[in-house]
């Protein structure tokens, strides 16, 4: 089915402008995400109206913690991703095989609002692959959703193209962005990536507006050195703002790093410790049972705010000042 934001070239080619990759195709190539050819000099997507996974999930597991805490969010997923991660925790549907048959169902984006309305979700979240390379489901889905008053969600590896956020600058509410590491060897050789980009963008969605919170999924002996985390942490300081909420995740094995070690709870803390020291106020402890580390505290004065418990959340406040010292809590509340 057609596509948006390519160019066309010469001799058939086109130019894909979804993410940081511009994939330049020759007729009849595939982009790296598996999911978008060059038919016969016009870019096609394979997923305009493929969904492989829908749930009622609870907004905590996208994870956001700052935004409509205790609420569901619609989430769709479909196929394909313009990274390929050693590691990746959804690669049933990332990986994709343009030569095989796509599984899911076909959903319009007047049947995806419709089925949110209906289970009274007030938001959808375009997550579980990388909603990037499905720009076309996304873009309609979203714009008929805030025309019906929900709120939209986009969890992502960050690796969009500037076009790609200016299509969707007035589309999304709020993004969980994963900022994997902190170095281009980590990009590439994990990911398929690179780091820059996705800086970038992290920028440009603060920039945007967008309510944002910050995933790094830390892998032993792979990008849990103290010096690495600490780069992350000052650059969502310095550059996101010290309001940025940033969960710190435990790995498991998983594709092809199945047979990996899990993350010790001792080191979550270490780079939670590492989050504070460079004035982070909100840093989570995700994948792992802790006693606090989900949960949210007044940043002047301690008090607890949000108690969380697995997906059980519990707000004390209302509005967004809290109750004991009416300092302003970050977030999108209602």
């Amino acid at each position: 089915m057609a596509a948006q934001l390519f160019e066309r070239g010469e001799d058939n080619r086109v130019k894909c402008l979804v993410c940081a990759h511009g994939c330049d195709l020759a007729e009849g190539a595939t982009g790296r995400c598996g999911v978008r050819v060059n038919h016969r000099g016009n870019m096609i997507s394979l997923v305009e109206d493929a969904v492989t996974a829908v749930n009622m999930d609870p907004v905590e597991k996208k994870p956001l913690y700052h935004f409509l805490p205790g609420t569901r969010t619609f989430s769709i997923g479909s196929a394909g991703c313009n990274f390929h991660c050693r590691f990746c925790q959804n690669h049933e549907i990332a990986r994709v095989n343009p030569r095989s048959t796509l599984t899911g169902r076909r959903l319009t984006p007047e049947t995806i609002v419709r089925l949110a309305r209906e289970n009274k979700a007030p938001s959808i979240s375009f997550t579980y692959n990388e909603p990037t390379v499905f720009f076309e489901l996304m873009y309609n889905t979203a714009g008929l959703a805030k025309a019906n008053g929900l709120r939209t969600i986009m969890v992502s590896n960050g690796f969009m193209s500037p076009e790609f956020l200016h299509s969707m600058s007035k589309r999304v509410d709020a993004a969980n962005i994963d900022l994997k590491g902190f170095g281009n060897e980590f990009y590439s050789r994990y990911c398929g990536g690179k780091l820059r980009p996705v800086l970038d963008n992290l920028k440009r969605i603060k920039d945007l507006g967008w309510w944002l919170e910050v995933t790094t999924l830390l892998i032993p002996r792979v990008n849990d050195s103290e010096e690495e985390t600490g780069k992350i942490a000052e650059f969502i300081a310095t550059e996101l703002g010290k309001e940025t909420p940033w969960h710190i995740s435990a790995f498991h094995g998983a594709a092809d790093m199945i047979n990996h070690p899990s993350t010790s709870l001792e080191t979550l803390e270490r780079a939670m410790k590492t989050g504070v020291a460079a004035g982070l106020k909100h840093v989570y402890l995700g994948n792992v049972i802790t006693s606090s580390g989900a949960n949210t505290f007044c940043p002047e004065c301690g008090v607890k705010l949000i108690e969380r418990k697995g997906y059980k959340t519990r707000k004390m406040f209302k509005g967004d000042e809290c109750p004991r010292c009416a300092a302003k809590i970050a977030g999108v509340w209602h």
